[in-house]
């Protein structure tokens, strides 16, 4: 796995491609990260979820490839003080998936759209707690953008070495209160970054992200 991203590697990008053009590891690879015990969304409440996307950027600084995190501002209505990937509803009818994503990551971190040559997506994800169905995109900047954070929306970046995610004491686990029916404890994988805990719907984006270096570098 290191040789798919080591420092200096320019090919990773193409490799994603290619990769991302054929069958996804889904839903088994997202699960990964998903809080325990597993609860499906109500199918109901699935049907009326809103479309939504989010840009997982990775760019190349210092000879290594990294992801820009956000830490969601506490005066957001949804998520406040959660990780996520740069990201929100569509705006109109006709905006793609493509444009939400790159349009979120230029309001929230200052990315410009220009910059960013999209790969590919990942296997959407139901989020019943804020009504959207998360499509993740993939992209890539060649060189560290210009990062301006929208304060209050993002309360910080953070700017996580791709590699960090194959650590092996990057995931550890916690308990929290669930927010949803049916009421109780649940048992939370996250990935420890700067400080900060990436669990949920941002994590299990990550894991299959994770899913597909790991099909790069058996492929090798």
């Amino acid at each position: 796995m290191a040789e798919v991203i080591a420092p200096g590697d320019r090919t990773l990008p193409e490799k994603l491609r290619r990769r991302l053009a054929e069958p996804l590891p889904g839903r088994d690879a997202q699960l990964r990260m998903a809080p325990r015990p597993l609860y499906g969304p109500d199918t109901a409440l699935a049907s009326t979820l809103r479309p939504a996307a989010a840009l997982l950027l990775i760019y190349a600084h210092n000879d290594a490839w990294h992801v820009p995190l956000t830490v969601r501002g506490s005066s957001l209505r949804h998520h406040t003080g959660q990780v996520s990937l740069p990201g929100g509803r569509l705006d109109r009818p006709d905006e793609s998936v493509q444009e939400a994503a790159l349009r979120e990551a230029r309001e929230e971190i200052g990315v410009d759209p220009a910059d960013v040559d999209v790969l590919g997506g990942l296997t959407s994800i139901p989020v019943v707690v804020s009504g959207h169905l998360l499509q993740p995109v993939v992209g890539v900047a060649w060189e560290r953008p210009a990062f301006v954070v929208a304060e209050p929306e993002v309360e910080r970046l953070i700017e996580m070495p791709l590699a960090r995610l194959l650590d092996k004491d990057a995931v550890a686990w916690e308990e929290r209160m669930r927010s949803l029916p049916p009421a109780g404890l649940m048992n939370v994988p996250y990935f420890a970054v700067e400080g900060a805990r990436v669990w949920g719907a941002t994590a299990m984006v990550l894991a299959e992200f994770i899913a597909v270096l790991e099909d790069l570098s058996e492929s090798r």
